[in-house]
């Protein structure tokens, strides 16, 4: 029996996916629910697992956009699994006489013909070619070396006029590199194509810039308190939780607070309709194998510290080992991303579409700032809100940015409820 795999839907609103890469070739035994293939949709890597036991024909390439629902391979049912015994396939060395070993003698002529064949081959392509240059083509003699190291010029840029081609130092004087034109290095290019996932990622930023009315607004944090925190209370919050008190946390509930002070900042525009949301689910922004990926925080809102650095964790683990999910990077109301983790020290990061604003956290660096009437020098962050100002006016964008800032620089109060151990389940 033939069975004809159809690519399963990934999910919804997904109509087609691309072969990313074939783990099995063509011809080969396959067991059921073993992993033939991964496919690339727009939003994640998954592996197609085959539907039944049997010898698998392939039906698409590598890098093929294949639409849902299509065939990508057969397997034949009926195909007995190929056996382990290794003493077959074995071949016969000539012992000389007999039908088979008339055979194997023929065989050993032949390949020995082919060998002579090779060598002869080999032996041609050694033989001298008079017409190649000398070991003395384009090389130059000293004194056009120095004057070719004082014009930066290299020698393979100039044509010598010497014996066998010899580079003269008339030659080196005479020698005037073209404005621009490279005198050496290394001028190679390379193609590659581009992932689905990749090029849906090009599509969506486009997308939000042509349609939205984007606007940034900026900030910046004064972190020594949270570093105080961190700094008393990291080790023993690991020990007993098993992640680390990172920066995720005080963000995500302050962005939470925000959003319950400025609900237009978590809402959307659907038609001519603006969509506000009573819950909060923020994507958060990782680097995975295969480009940037946004998975989601479920509400957010009803999560502890310990519960937000956990689920980040987790949900960053995921990503990098390429085990994400459609499902897990869906439906975000709201977004952060870091790109101080690479060094960035302040951005414009774009709106991830249909939500309508994105908070950008940035490198923290000591700067002298004034505090009291006294310049001290503080760990500070920039941080930066791109909003869609189509239905979030510049007070709302202020005002939301600014909330933000004030949970950051007073955590205890404002995150924590004036009860630290509690806030940290402690």
């Amino acid at each position: 029996m033939i069975l004809e795999m159809k690519v399963p839907s990934p999910g919804e609103s997904i109509t087609e996916v691309e072969i990313a890469e074939w783990l099995v070739a063509d011809g080969d035994y396959v067991e059921k629910d073993q992993a033939i293939a991964e496919v690339d949709s727009d939003k994640a890597t998954l592996e197609l697992p085959a539907e039944a036991s049997g010898t698998i024909t392939l039906k698409a390439e590598e890098g093929d956009a294949v639409e849902v629902g299509a065939v990508v391979c057969l397997i034949d049912t009926a195909a007995e699994k190929p056996s382990t015994d290794s003493g077959k396939d074995v071949p016969t060395t000539y012992q000389g006489g007999g039908s088979e070993g008339g055979a194997n003698k023929q065989e050993t002529k032949e390949l020995m013909e082919d060998l002579d064949s090779g060598k002869n081959k080999e032996n041609h392509d050694k033989a001298p070619n008079p017409s190649q240059k000398t070991y003395a083509s384009g090389t130059a003699s000293p004194a056009a070396k120095k004057v070719l190291a004082e014009k930066g010029m290299d020698a393979s840029s100039v044509s010598g006029t010497g014996k066998d081609g010899r580079i003269t130092k008339d030659d080196a004087v005479n020698a005037k590199p073209s404005m621009g034109t490279p005198t050496g290095g290394n001028r190679g290019s390379s193609r590659s194509k581009m992932s689905m996932l990749r090029r849906k990622v090009a599509e969506r930023l486009v997308e939000a810039k042509n349609t939205t009315a984007m606007l940034t607004t900026f900030n910046e944090v004064d972190m020594s308190p949270i570093f105080a925190l961190r700094k008393e209370y990291k080790e023993d919050f690991k020990a007993k939780h098993g992640v680390s008190l990172g920066f995720m946390s005080f963000f995500s509930l302050a962005v939470v607070r925000a959003l319950k002070m400025y609900p237009a900042v978590n809402s959307m525009i659907d038609g001519k309709e603006m969509l506000t949301y009573d819950f909060v689910d923020i994507s958060i922004a990782v680097s995975g194998p295969k480009g940037l990926m946004v998975p989601v925080i479920r509400n957010a809102e009803n999560l502890s510290f310990r519960g937000v650095e956990a689920e980040v964790k987790r949900l960053a683990l995921r990503a990098r080992d390429g085990d994400i999910t459609v499902d897990e990077m869906t439906g975000g109301t709201f977004t952060i991303t870091n790109g101080g983790v690479f060094g960035s020290m302040l951005s414009t990061p774009i709106i991830n579409p249909p939500q309508s604003g994105i908070l950008g956290m940035h490198n923290i660096v000591e700067r002298p700032v004034a505090i009291d009437g006294h310049v001290e020098i503080r760990p500070i962050m920039y941080v930066a809100l791109s909003y869609d100002h189509r239905i979030i006016d510049g007070k709302e964008s202020v005002g939301f940015l600014v909330a933000v800032k004030e949970a950051l620089e007073n955590p205890i109060e404002l995150l924590m409820d004036n009860d630290v151990k509690r806030a940290l389940e402690m």
